[in-house]
């Protein structure tokens, strides 16, 4: 990754946050874009291996996002990797769940993906580059209560596998990982109390067959992997780190 220009969204928490700080310490040029500025620069601030650039934009406006890119590029000199990595988690089922947050987690968790994949292709045509997106186990497996999140990470798998089939030809790659329940602010921001995340935590070691959750850095890890020449032969995959718990059934 030295000297590559990346793109993370995300990156002020969670696996947006341990990408760029993993991308960072390989000597890569990353553009951390977020929300929250102070973490972002927290994040920018854990390596001096790389260079980092902060930008605050709310991806689910597209004017916003569009800028943000185009302002990355052009801090970056260029793009080699876009890491899709922001999203939302709220819960809600088939009965209660109101059109605005459906609208609400489409728009954060896929039509700024799309967006954002849209507007990085010509850049990444001219480096060959890549993107990963980050999807999750409920993009492969169903899950009651998490209706419109289900429902976003499993476009963003088959929304993969088709960018993948048509930027092939341009020597683009796409691929993304599916994690299952990692440490990070993604619960809690949705809305879960910090008693009932920590009850959450202690009963998913149970649903995952490896007997714990995950680790932000460990799908960073896969992230990187993904987005590095060691991967130059995968695109279009969706790939599972989850302690296993995509190969489970209710029991």
């Amino acid at each position: 990754m030295k000297n590559k220009k990346v793109i993370i969204t995300g990156a002020s928490s969670g696996i947006g946050r341990a990408a760029a700080e993993l991308f960072l310490t390989e000597g890569a040029s990353v553009a951390l874009i977020g929300r929250r500025e102070s973490a972002l620069r927290e994040a920018a601030e854990s390596s001096k291996e790389g260079k980092a650039f902060i930008l605050t934009a709310d991806l689910a406006r597209e004017g916003e996002s569009e800028s943000a890119l185009n302002e990355a590029v052009e801090l970056l000199g260029g793009l080699d990797v876009l890491v899709n990595s922001a999203g939302i988690l709220k819960s809600g089922n088939i009965e209660n769940t109101s059109l605005e947050l459906w609208d609400e987690m489409m728009n954060i968790n896929l039509r700024s993906v799309f967006h954002l994949m849209k507007l990085a292709v010509p850049h990444l045509e001219r480096t060959r580059g890549n993107i990963v997106n980050v999807s999750s186990v409920t993009g492969l497996r169903s899950f009651p209560g998490v209706l419109s999140y289900c429902v976003s990470k499993a476009a963003i798998d088959q929304l993969t596998r088709c960018a993948a089939l048509e930027l092939a030809s341009k020597g683009i790659r796409v691929n993304a990982v599916n994690p299952g329940v990692v440490v990070s602010g993604l619960h809690r921001a949705g809305g879960m109390k910090e008693d009932n995340y920590a009850a959450f935590l202690e009963h998913s070691k149970t649903t995952h067959p490896l007997g714990r959750v995950g680790e932000a850095r460990e799908v960073a890890e896969l992230i990187l992997f993904l987005a590095s020449d060691r991967a130059a032969w995968i695109t279009g995959a969706t790939i599972s780190i989850d302690g296993g718990r995509a190969l489970t059934c209710a029991r």
